[in-house]
């Protein structure tokens, strides 16, 4: 058996860039401790090389949206905003979570910049 038989194809992570070139999530992340990054890394890898997955990792938003849920060491909950667009995982948006329900800004902030990925 080979080492990919059985198992789903890793699929490629890409994170939103702006038109001038900004990563917003990537420096997002960079803001985070060394432990929290690995931490919402090792949630991101899991996704990426065991999709589909579902709660309590991930949750779909609807309308193409899912968000991945990670618990940090030092903070409640890091939120990323993902959309698959041409069979890649497209890093929209991230943030600490702070209230129960998911932010309307952020969702909305996510969904402009889905459209800005699919056209």
């Amino acid at each position: 058996m080979g080492k990919t038989e059985g198992r789903a194809p890793e699929i490629p992570v890409r994170f939103y860039r702006t038109s001038t070139g900004r990563e917003p999530v990537v420096e997002w992340l960079r803001t985070l401790g060394k432990d929290e990054r690995r931490c919402v890394g090792m949630d991101l890898m899991r996704v990426q090389f065991g999709w589909p997955i579902g709660m309590p990792l991930v949750r779909n938003l609807k309308d193409g949206l899912w968000e991945l849920r990670s618990t940090l060491p030092s903070r409640p909950i890091a939120r990323l905003i993902l959309c698959f667009h041409d069979n890649t995982l497209v890093v929209l948006h991230g943030f600490i979570k702070k209230t129960q329900k998911l932010p309307t800004d952020d969702l909305a902030l996510a969904k402009c910049r889905m459209k800005d990925v699919t056209g």
